[in-house]
């Protein structure tokens, strides 16, 4: 159950607006905030919105909040669900506006000033959201209903609403002593500061570090295309006539797939995966010794052997033993293969005379050159044949076929960067659906990776539905003054999984804020993201879009083939450093007792056990896995696996009945995508697919069975 302040993935967060010196729309510091924006759809205007708001507004979100929180505590009446869950879940509507939008701006276009804000704001959230549920007349009003479900006639929605509330509540420390629950708010003061420091710092690293070239010679091996970009970016640093690469993935990868000079790529590598660790001011091992060990003590205060038991308690995993059994069974499949693909890659160095050991900085480029020899594939052959523009309508090609649903462009909607793109989403019957907004190119403003959140979230008030503003933000290849964005193969499975999202967002179609769209558990959240993926490079579906950014020509069959064909070539890499990252997360968030942790001996140690081969590391070390320190995923990374015997099986029925089959589809949407958490997950899912997941087929997905 979200927090009322909160967001789903506040803490990676979104969007920016203009921060000059403006006036708002009545003249008064906040008040753009105080009622619904008079918009069209309701968006924010972004052309009005200024940094001078952001506090004033928050202050009287929590003001008003208190008062509603109050006015049901006094509340004469004997406790309903209508007179306390939905007056609470309905609560807090100014503080939910000003959050979705400046927790926006944190994520997709931060500056100094944002930042300050959101520490100085932290602490005063926090405590905001402990008066609630910390609050015991509230907590009585609540335990009353829920005592007494057996005498009213509550919709499972409904039931669900209030078991989840009253879950919150105790997990929230209600059950406590005084003391406790004073420790408890200290805590939970503290975590909040430290998940940002843990984001600041992180973004402070990534920003901070270039790699300058200035002899040509250092580029040999690079297309031209990345060579154009490197000198873009060169030239918007002040570099002109150089090469710049930076460690935004999109700038990093290709460098070390293609540069031929090893000692380039293995300082840039180093470089990013020392990010947070390197005993400077933005140096992340403390923080994470003090998240980790606040964390245990929250747990152990609420009754729990680890915060892991803690996390999973509300997840489909339900134990910490779950998610290791998973991980394991994984591994085993895993590194094995990641061994073979390790000897294949030594031997391709022997081959041309490399008198060195594979290190981690080699294997995107002899993997690329092993790509291309196995399968004559390479990504520049692939990539003017996704365009950017092409793949997202790709997307909203597949989105029409399946579910009848239409995108327009809009005009009239205000956006806070020029590079963001809004759209009305239409539904099958020609009503309106949601607002989409896209925003795909890397700058300095903003977070690295992928993510979907929305400006509004869906609801029935007053009899309306209220349809969700929903968003999707992604560091995808940048245009150059020659070319358009051309995307990798990886960069349009993550648009095709981040629309996912956005799905799941747009279609919700519940009565209750708190369980609306994508509020379900960590571990069911990635299917509607995941099962998208399984389109992007159906032979029925590339041909819809990808075509060359040149000449129009339709991506040939031989090539749709190639992709296809080789679509699990390195898979033990891609799993294996994606389930050490998994193990590295519940390990942290394993430990019982609060102690002294070293992060890179702790790391070293985590690695060691698991029989990590050292050309490997994990997906993500310690100092820059913001998804467990600052996203919200903490005991929660394992869920894109978990996630994916779902999506796996799931998609397996539109193998069965066909790839744009409406009837499956039309299941999928009235069953998961449309019902948020408005009903047990398994259960949800069974109605789609009419069992439990097989997970044969997420092995068969990876190649690791036939």
């Amino acid at each position: 159950m979200k927090k009322v302040f909160l967001i789903l993935f506040a803490s990676m967060a979104i969007l920016a607006c203009n921060t000059q010196q403006k006036e708002g729309a009545t003249g008064e510091k906040g008040a753009i905030f105080l009622t619904e924006f008079d918009t069209p759809y309701g968006t924010p205007p972004f052309d009005r919105i200024t940094f001078e708001d952001y506090k004033p507004a928050f202050m009287a979100g929590m003001k008003q909040q208190t008062e509603e929180v109050n006015a049901i505590i006094n509340n004469t009446e004997e406790p309903t669900f209508e007179n306390t869950i939905e007056a609470l879940d309905n609560s807090g509507a100014i503080l939910t506006r000003v959050s979705r939008v400046f927790y926006g701006i944190r994520g997709a276009n931060t500056n100094d000033s944002i930042r300050a804000l959101a520490e100085e704001l932290s602490p005063i959230l926090s405590e905001h959201n402990d008066n609630i549920y910390l609050n015991e007349q509230l907590f009585a009003r609540i335990k009353a209903i829920h005592d007494d479900t057996a005498s009213m006639n509550l919709t499972t929605e409904q039931y669900r609403l209030l078991d989840e509330y009253y879950k919150s509540f105790v997990r929230s420390g209600i059950m406590l002593s005084e003391d406790d629950k004073s420790r408890l708010r200290e805590i939970n003061k503290e975590l909040s500061g430290l998940t940002l420091r843990f984001g600041n710092n992180l973004l402070n690293e990534t920003n901070s570090y270039k790699l300058v070239i200035d002899n040509e010679e250092d580029l040999a091996g690079l297309p031209e295309a990345v060579k154009a970009t490197a000198a873009s970016a060169a030239k918007a640093a002040g570099e002109e006539g150089k090469w710049v690469f930076g460690l935004q993935k999109p700038s990093w990868l290709p460098f070390l797939q293609y540069a031929d000079n090893r000692d380039l790529r293995e300082k840039l590598y180093k470089a990013m995966y020392m990010r947070g660790d390197n005993d400077n001011e933005n140096d992340n091992k403390a923080v994470i010794n003090d998240i980790v060990n606040l964390r245990i003590e929250k747990a152990n205060l609420l009754g729990y052997d680890s915060h892991a038991h803690y996390t999973l308690d509300e997840n489909m995993a339900k134990t910490p033993e779950n998610v290791y059994k998973l991980l394991n069974e994984l591994w085993d499949y895993a590194l094995p293969q990641a061994k073979k693909e390790a000897a294949e890659l030594q031997k391709l160095i022997d081959a041309e005379g490399g008198n060195f050991k594979l290190q981690s900085w080699d294997w995107w480029y002899y993997t690329e050159k092993l790509r291309e020899k196995k399968y004559n594939l390479n990504e520049e052959e692939t990539k003017p044949y996704f365009k950017m523009e092409n793949v997202r309508e790709g997307v909203f090609e597949v989105a029409n076929r399946l579910w009848g649903l239409n995108f327009r462009k809009l005009d009239n909607v205000d956006v806070y960067h020029p590079e963001v793109e809004a759209y009305e989403v239409l539904d099958e019957d020609g009503s309106h659906l949601a607002v989409f907004y896209t925003d795909y190119f890397p700058r300095e403003s903003k977070n690295a990776g992928a993510w979907m959140s929305s400006f509004r979230g869906q609801q029935v008030l007053n009899g309306e539905n209220i349809r969700p503003l929903i968003f999707n933000v992604g560091n995808f290849t940048r245009p150059t003054d020659n070319t358009p964005s051309l995307l990798t193969l990886d960069e349009v499975e993550t648009l095709f999984h981040e629309f996912g999202h956005a799905l799941h967002g747009m279609m919700s179609n519940v009565n209750y804020a708190g369980v609306s769209g994508t509020s379900v558990s960590r571990d069911f959240v990635e299917l509607p993201s995941q099962i998208m993926e399984h389109w992007a490079f159906h032979p029925e579906v590339i041909k819809l879009y990808a075509k060359h950014y040149e000449t129009g020509e339709v991506i040939p069959d031989e090539l749709i083939e190639k992709i296809n064909t080789a679509a699990n070539f390195n898979m033990g890499f891609n799993t294996t450093e994606l389930v050490a990252a998994a193990l590295l997360d519940m390990d942290y968030h394993t430990l019982t007792k609060k102690t002294d942790i070293n992060v890179r001996e702790f790391e070293k140690a985590a690695m060691s056990k698991i029989g990590l081969i050292e050309e490997i590391i994990p997906r993500y070390r310690s100092t820059y896995f913001s998804h467990i320190f600052s996203g919200g995923y903490s005991s929660g990374y394992y869920a894109y696996l978990w996630a994916e015997v779902l999506d796996a099986d799931a998609f397996q029925a539109f193998v069965e009945n066909g790839v744009f089959d409406k009837n499956t589809a039309k299941l999928f949407r009235d069953n998961i995508l449309s019902k948020g958490n408005s009903d047990d997950p398994m259960t949800l899912y069974k109605k789609f697919r009419g069992a439990e997941p097989n997970p044969k087929f997420l092995l068969q997905n990876r190649g690791f069975i036939d």
